[in-house]
C-alpha cells in the first residue's frame, strides 16, 4: 500500500513532513521545526504519531520535538555521528541502515556537507527522500561545517536515486534559488519555464516541496556541473565536476 505523505509549513520558510501508512495506521514525522502546525496537521487528520526521524542538529529542525513526544510519545531516530549534539534518541542510524517502517524499506543516507552527520531517509516504495538541507529545490544547504567535497559527494548519491523520486525538502527557499539558478544557466528552457512556475506557485502561496529529482537534474545548478553551457559560462571547462560545483556554491554564498 503506498504512503500519504502531507507537507507542513513551519516557522517563516520550514517543512516538516508526516509519513502516514493508512493500512496500519502508522505515522512518522521527518523533523520537528515548531509543534504547533504539526499537532494541528495530527489532530485534524486523527492520526497518531509513531516515529520522528531526524536529519540533522540544528535548532529550525529539532525545536519542537519535545512539545511534540508530550502529546504523541514517539521513537527518535537520527544519526550516530549527530547523537551527541541530537535530543535523546532511542535509535542511532549509520550510513547505510535500513529499517522497516509499516512494512516499508527506509534507507538511511550520510548526506553531509551542510552539517557533519547530516543523513536523509529514503523510502523507495513512497518514491521519496527526505533531503532536508543537504538537496534542496533548486539548491543545496550552505556549507556550514563541511567541505564542497563532502556536499558534492553527497548530491552525487542522491542523483542516483530514481528520477521520479520525489525530493522532500526542508525550507521554502525555491524563488531566490530560482533567480540565482538564472545567473548560472540562463538559457535553460526548462529552469526558465519552471521559474515562471514557481512565481506563480508562491504569489498564491502554494509550496515548492516537494519536487521530482528529474525536475532537479534538469534545473537545479548544483546538480549539473557536467553541464558543457554552465561550464563554459563559468570559464572553466576544463575544471572536475567538484570545482564547478565549489564555485557555483561560493557565488550563491555572495549573490
Amino acid at each position: 500500500m503506498p504512503v500519504e505523505i502531507v507537507t507542513i509549513p513551519c516557522l517563516s520558510d520550514n517543512y516538516a513532513f508526516l509519513v502516514h501508512d493508512d493500512q496500519s495506521g502508522q505515522t512518522a514525522l521527518i523533523d520537528v521545526p515548531e509543534a504547533r502546525p504539526i499537532l494541528k496537521a495530527l489532530q485534524d487528520r486523527g492520526w497518531s504519531l509513531s516515529e520522528v526521524w531526524i536529519t540533522h542538529h540544528h535548532a529550525d529542525h529539532v525545536q519542537g520535538l519535545a512539545d511534540v513526544l508530550k502529546t504523541h510519545p514517539a521513537k527518535v531516530r537520527g544519526s550516530q555521528t549527530d547523537a551527541h549534539r541530537l535530543p535523546d534518541l532511542d535509535i542511532a542510524h549509520q550510513d547505510g541502515d535500513r529499517f522497516t517502517f509499516s512494512d516499508h524499506e527506509v534507507q538511511v543516507m550520510d548526506v553531509s556537507g551542510h552539517t557533519i552527520g547530516h543523513i536523509c531517509y529514503y523510502v523507495p516504495s513512497a518514491k521519496a527522500v527526505f533531503t532536508a538541507d543537504s538537496l534542496m529545490a533548486l539548491g543545496c544547504g550552505r556549507l556550514f561545517e563541511g567541505t564542497a567535497e563532502q556536499m558534492w559527494r553527497s548530491l552525487s548519491k542522491l542523483a542516483k536515486l530514481p528520477p521520479d523520486t520525489n525530493v522532500c525538502s526542508g525550507h521554502e527557499y525555491t524563488a531566490a534559488n530560482a533567480k540565482f539558478a538564472l545567473t548560472i544557466d540562463p538559457d535553460n528552457p526548462e529552469l526558465i519555464s519552471r521559474s515562471k512556475e514557481i512565481s506563480a506557485a508562491r504569489a498564491s502561496d502554494t509550496p515548492t516541496v516537494p519536487s521530482s529529482l528529474a525536475l532537479e537534474l534538469a534545473t537545479n545548478p548544483f546538480l549539473r556541473a557536467s553541464s558543457p553551457e554552465i561550464r563554459a559560462r563559468l570559464n572553466m571547462e576544463e575544471a572536475p565536476d567538484v570545482d564547478i560545483f565549489a564555485e557555483i556554491r561560493a557565488r550563491k554564498d555572495a549573490f
